[in-house]
């Protein structure tokens, strides 16, 4: 199994009927503003380098970002505010992440929990459990992986659950926060961060020095 078998698959699962009905809706309506846009609508595989150290982890694509562009954290508010943090830091060649052709270069890998947009941003169990098969597999190509950024709980939990799978131990013991550090018992370190949503960025729970900041560290640790 290759990262482009792995990715073919992803972009034509239809595991779960609501998601498939859901990306499929926004994709033949569109938002207004991207009416000249042939929207992706379809399952959203991660992207990086193979021989990443650090694997950033998120929710899922965006209805009218990585939904609409076909690369997660592409093409909306989140995307950015995030590759701006990353660019500042030195982990992507460029600050901005519009669509999968601009030239875009990350030091690492990055990848949604669940690989199709949930209506209101909320997959059910059933559905992230579609996922962890595809995500588990992303940790095992990435054989150079020494950290994990979750951004947002979901990410981070998803992160816990698959270290679960072969190392016992309990997700509750690891509280997710902004800035939160732990080492894993499978020797990775799992680093959580608020979200970049709007909702986040909007209110100032995240601001960009707090994200920048915060990356500086996981950027000495790589």
């Amino acid at each position: 199994m290759s990262l482009t078998s792995l990715e073919q698959e992803i972009t034509l699962c239809r595991k779960c009927d609501r998601l498939v009905e859901f990306r499929e809706k926004i994709a033949k309506e569109k938002r207004k503003s991207y009416m000249d846009w042939e929207y992706w609508g379809k399952g959203v595989p991660g992207y990086g380098k193979l021989n990443a150290k650090l694997m950033i982890l998120g929710l899922a694509p965006a209805a009218h970002g990585g939904n609409r562009t076909g690369r997660v954290f592409t093409g909306d508010k989140s995307a950015d505010f995030l590759f701006k943090c990353l660019h500042h830091v030195g982990l992507a060649n460029q600050p901005n992440s519009d669509h999968r052709n601009d030239g875009l270069q990350l030091n690492g890998y990055i990848t949604p929990a669940v690989k199709c947009v949930p209506p209101g941003d909320k997959p059910t169990p059933e559905e992230k459990e579609n996922c962890e098969p595809y995500l588990a597999r992303e940790f095992e190509l990435l054989r150079d992986l020494k950290m994990v950024l979750g951004l947002g709980k979901i990410g981070f939990d998803s992160c816990l659950k698959f270290v679960r799978k072969t190392h016992p131990l309990k997700i509750k013991d690891f509280k997710f926060g902004h800035g939160v550090r732990y080492q894993l018992p499978n020797g990775l370190i799992l680093y959580g961060a608020f979200h970049p949503s709007p909702r986040n960025v909007n209110t100032g729970r995240l601001t960009f020095e707090m994200m920048v900041d915060f990356l500086e560290r996981v950027k000495g640790e790589l």
